[in-house]
């Protein structure tokens, strides 16, 4: 029989530790797990690497890829700041014979979700509060100020979606986090 290749996503606003938990993942090698590396037309920060991190783009470039439909599912997150996912890239680590796993926000993990429902399963990563996760962003002190303040607003609106994943990780302790979400990726490939 073929490989059927699974799809798991992991969402959250910024500071949930979805990044975390997916590292954790991504390290349990009976999992078979690789990273799906996203497209952004951002610049890289600290040292980001392409292919690694993301596949830079400028924002015309990717705006061809969406006229040439490359992209599984993209967003402008903000203005002329996209991010999305290549169907090469997925198409790519399936032929490897991986599951792949997704570090992505909430709006493109649904709809990757509404694409291949039956290959898919959607964890809504939740912060113990909107409080904790502004005190992870200041922590990170990648952003400036303004930065962040946007991510606090978006994360309210990213928190009401949550009933729409498969379901919902708490991270209110990041130990016990790591191995409900072990627990939950093995069932689902198990299936």
């Amino acid at each position: 029989m073929a490989f059927e290749g699974k799809l798991i996503i992991f969402s959250a606003p910024s500071g949930s530790g979805k990044t975390t938990l997916v590292r954790h993942l991504l390290a349990q090698d009976e999992l078979n797990l690789a990273f799906s590396v996203s497209a952004t037309s951002r610049a890289p920060r600290g040292d980001e690497q392409e292919g690694v991190h993301y596949y830079y783009k400028t924002a015309e470039e990717f705006k061809q890829h969406i006229k040439n439909e490359d992209f599984i599912e993209w967003e402008e997150v903000y203005r002329d700041h996209f991010y999305g996912t290549l169907k090469s890239e997925v198409e790519r680590l399936w032929a490897q014979g991986k599951h792949v796993i997704f570090d992505i926000d909430v709006a493109g993990g649904l709809r990757i979700k509404k694409k291949f429902p039956e290959r898919t399963l959607a964890v809504f990563v939740k912060p113990p509060s909107v409080d904790e996760l502004k005190r992870r962003l200041k922590e990170r002190s990648t952003e400036p100020e303004e930065k962040i303040n946007m991510r606090i607003a978006k994360a309210s609106v990213e928190l009401a979606t949550a009933p729409q994943f498969d379901l919902i990780l708490r991270n209110d302790d990041l130990e016990t986090a790591k191995k409900e979400a072990v627990a939950l990726v093995r069932q689902f490939l198990d299936q």
